[in-house]
């Protein structure tokens, strides 16, 4: 089944969507790679009273272990209540971000899916470029996929959740049984239509921004390698069941639509939600109630798939 989605009229944007378009709540911004440690710093000190209150709201609990030498963040609900694990990719352009930022969403979706999440603390560029962070996350995907397992990736880690998928693919892994993007960054090529007409419009990423990650990112490499853009893979029918989330102001709105089409025309079904007035990865938010009723659509595609 092929389906396309277009959630929330113009216009009916909660209250808390709204302070944050006004720029009431901004969050730090100004890739550089001279700036990019203080960036860091900054993003992680703005996001860790809203982690803080997750975890007391959600009652998950978190603990550092080692898969196939990578450093993960495990999260489990309160009760485990299905078999399956979701490995989980974060964001950040490749270059910052944490698994502990990324708590916010992945928090939530534990308790709602009651199933364990897995975050590899993959390796940031420029000290680590690519393939670091892709090495990274297929080790601990291989230690995962033995069993019924889910996928699901924001921004940058959703590259790097298409990216293992497709290296599993070739080499004969077994795929997830459903996987969810949010916002996947999916081409470094940054000439999509909407990184044009939302650059500005998108409260939380700026071309020049994401430009700077690719660049500090891929380096001299070929952008179109689909270990690096994962938008131009060979996808077939075997891929699982796929939920995209964006917005109408996302920067990389384009992304996602391509990434549905390319899927679709595959042979995958395709779940693309557009949330009308949202940014890019508007979940990180977890205040916002478009955030939180995403999030539940997101556990429900994943019950649904994996759930018998």
């Amino acid at each position: 089944m092929q389906k396309e989605r277009y959630l929330m009229l113009k216009g009916h944007l909660s209250a808390e969507a709204q302070r944050f378009l006004c720029n009431e709540e901004p969050a730090p911004s100004g890739r550089s790679e001279t700036t990019l440690a203080d960036l860091r710093s900054a993003t992680k000190a703005y996001i860790t009273p809203a982690v803080r209150q997750v975890l007391a709201t959600t009652k998950v609990t978190t603990r550092h272990i080692i898969i196939n030498d990578v450093e993960c963040l495990e999260v489990r609900p309160p009760k485990t209540t299905v078999s399956w694990p979701i490995l989980y990719g974060f964001g950040g352009g490749f270059i910052q971000g944490s698994a502990y930022e990324d708590l916010t969403i992945a928090a939530p979706l534990c308790a709602m899916t009651g199933a364990a999440l897995i975050i590899p603390s993959y390796r940031l560029a420029p000290e680590h470029p690519w393939p670091a962070a892709i090495d990274d996350g297929f080790s601990v995907y291989q230690a995962l996929c033995e069993r019924p397992f889910a996928c699901v990736g924001e921004s940058a880690g959703g590259n790097l959740v298409l990216a293992a998928m497709l290296r599993a693919k070739r080499a004969g892994f077994p795929l997830p049984r459903a996987v969810a993007l949010l916002s996947p960054w999916c081409d470094l090529d940054m000439s999509s239509d909407s990184q044009m007409f939302n650059d500005g419009r998108d409260p939380s990423l700026k071309i020049q921004e994401s430009k700077t990650a690719a660049r500090l990112y891929a380096g001299d490499h070929d952008i179109t390698n689909p270990d690096i853009s994962p938008i131009n893979g060979s996808y077939d029918s075997a891929f699982p069941p796929c939920l995209i989330t964006t917005g109408t102001r996302d920067l990389l709105l384009s992304l996602s639509v391509r990434l549905s089409r390319c899927l679709r025309e595959s042979g995958v079904e395709v779940d693309l939600q557009v949330w009308e007035g949202l940014w890019h990865v508007f979940e990180w938010h977890h205040r916002i109630p478009e955030a939180q009723q995403s999030m539940r659509n997101i556990a429900a595609f994943l019950k649904g798939h994996l759930t018998p």
